[in-house]
């Protein structure tokens, strides 16, 4: 097992072991402010945003150390300890998270030039890549070995703008893509992700780590991955914010993948504004990935356009279709309806589904190939960069490891996905080019781009999923309500999930969706909802 892998971290595993700590000094002789002092006036890190965070460290309130010694303090007492919920939801931590803390407020106090994110700890979903001694397993024991020691590119522009990586999150192991009776959640590396509101309910996937730690406030922000709706579903059933942004926005080098077609990276966040700054920080072009060209030319500062009145004038489709049946659900959306009415939005209900049946039964089948036959070919592609200790070089070499080490890796679910994926012809296959036409048809001009240009709107909302279940490993996922990812996931398009409220103490969220490159007007609409709903539960770590 992995976890934990802390090593220089170990000492100040609580705010009390780094009191010792004292006083650093820059180079120019300005006093940090002692960890006892910054940590007095951080008071509890989980009352506050990542934004509020940034604040408080350029007002000199508090220091990068204390921030992060606080993190640490609650990583091991809600995801570690005995007697506590044991998350589960952080698989390993950085060695030098506390030693670049330092570094972090030296530098502030040098007057160095910081980015906006300097001194701010995250966690990233361990499908991602990060330099260092802990390895990117994607949650399976096949890959303990993957320590490659390079930052993936968004990671590389996180630290670009300052932030500190405090660790990595456990997931539903291969994103999810293994079997088709998977748990979300569970990993061979690291076991099962709880949801901290209700701890035997799921906390959805595949990026479930990172939404129960940022429920549970183990970081300022987290990141996850989606394919398809692998930061909507853990965001929405966490109770957090997450954006999947536009395919291309993000750069994929250096992620474990599935599907160059619908793989990116979001932010997974306490608020809107955390997202919209660190969005900013993660996105722009990659040489390594052709999908970015257009990143730089699309990218701006996503928190410029935030103000509480975004909503004001503002043309909103209701996907009426996509609400389902839940009175439960209905209730609170409606509810969600009338908070942006009130503030300025112009409601415009859509009957229309976006997708007639038959095209619902195309959609799925092309979707369903291209995700096979991509992983294959992605998947080859990503093991063959992998260190040598890595010996699993090819998605066959993986299917005859779990076959090998089936106790470890399939106690609970098969690889029937890994089977299928491994039988796939190729990327020069007629039907997979075919089923990339599809897609891009029905989910993109014919489904989002038509909806909102028939109904003369700026944006799509619905709900975004039913509330969590409850965890069965063996028995799979029994997901409920509606989903609102699969246009936006299969088109390529950006989508945001906001906190709505929640049923029997579980979140549920309310989805903004529009067409490529809008992730500036999603946040917009998202955050003048957000600021006037205020609808974010605080976890309770209900034992049923």
């Amino acid at each position: 097992m992995l976890r934990r892998l802390v090593l220089s971290v170990a000492a100040c595993a609580s705010l009390t072991a780094c009191d010792a700590i004292g006083t650093t000094f820059g180079s120019g002789g300005c006093a940090v402010p002692e960890l006892a002092a910054a940590s007095a006036s951080l008071g509890n890190v989980e009352d506050h945003s990542l934004a509020d965070l940034a604040r408080m460290l350029e007002a000199g309130e508090t220091s990068s150390e204390a921030i992060t010694a606080a993190y640490l303090a609650r990583i091991e007492q809600l995801d570690d300890a005995d007697g506590g919920p044991q998350l589960n939801a952080v698989l390993s931590l950085m060695p030098d998270a506390l030693e670049l803390a330092q570094a972090s407020d030296a530098a502030r106090c040098d007057g160095e030039e910081l980015g906006s994110l300097h001194g701010i700890p995250l966690l990233v979903k361990d499908n991602i890549e990060v330099a260092g001694p802990v390895p990117t397993t994607a949650g399976s024991t096949a890959l303990s070995d993957n320590v490659t020691d390079r930052d993936a590119p968004l990671i590389r522009r996180l630290k670009d703008a300052g932030a500190i990586i405090l660790g990595k999150t456990n997931l539903s192991q291969w994103a999810n893509f293994r079997s088709t009776n998977s748990t979300s959640g569970w990993t061979s590396v690291a076991g099962l992700v709880k949801n901290p509101h209700r701890l035997p309910f799921n906390s959805c996937g595949s990026s479930s780590g990172s939404g129960s730690a940022m429920a549970a406030a183990l970081a300022a922000g987290t990141i996850g991955t989606e394919t398809d709706g692998s930061i909507m579903c853990p965001s929405s059933a966490n109770g957090v914010v997450g954006l999947k942004p536009t395919v291309g926005l993000v750069s994929r080098t250096h992620v474990v993948p599935i599907s160059h077609t619908q793989d990116t990276a979001g932010p997974m966040t306490r608020s809107v504004m955390d997202a919209a700054m660190m969005l900013t920080a993660m996105a722009g072009t990659d040489p390594d990935d052709a999908a970015t060209a257009e990143a730089d030319a699309q990218a701006s500062d996503y928190t410029a356009g935030l103000s509480a009145d975004g909503l004001k004038g503002m043309r909103i489709g209701v996907m009426r279709s996509q609400v389902g049946d839940n009175p439960a659900i209905i209730e609170q959306f409606d509810a969600a309806l009338a908070v942006m009415e009130a503030q300025g939005a112009v409601l415009v209900e859509i009957p229309d589904r976006g997708i007639s049946d038959a095209d619902q039964e195309a959609l799925g089948e092309a979707e369903f190939l291209i995700l096979l036959t991509e992983f294959k070919a992605d998947l080859n592609a990503y093991l063959a960069t992998t260190p040598k200790a890595v010996t699993t070089r090819t998605l066959a070499d993986l299917i005859a490891y779990n076959t090998a080490n089936a106790e470890v890796e399939m106690p609970h679910f098969g690889q029937e996905l890994f089977e299928q994926a491994q039988a796939q012809a190729g990327l020069t296959d007629p039907r997979y080019l075919e089923a990339l036409k599809t897609t891009k048809r029905i989910a993109g001009a014919q489904g989002i781009d038509r909806l909102l240009r028939e109904n003369d709107v700026a944006v799509l909302v619905s709900p975004t999923l039913g509330p969590a279940w409850r965890s069965t490993l063996g028995d799979g996922d029994t997901f409920s309500g509606p989903s609102a990812s699969w246009l936006p996931a299969t088109s390529g398009y950006p989508h945001l999930t906001v906190p709505m409220g929640g049923i029997e103490g579980l979140p549920i969220g309310i989805s903004f969706y529009a067409g490529k490159w809008s992730e500036g007007l999603l946040l917009k609409a998202g955050y003048a909802y957000e600021q006037a709903s205020n609808k974010r539960l605080t976890p309770q770590f209900l034992t049923e």
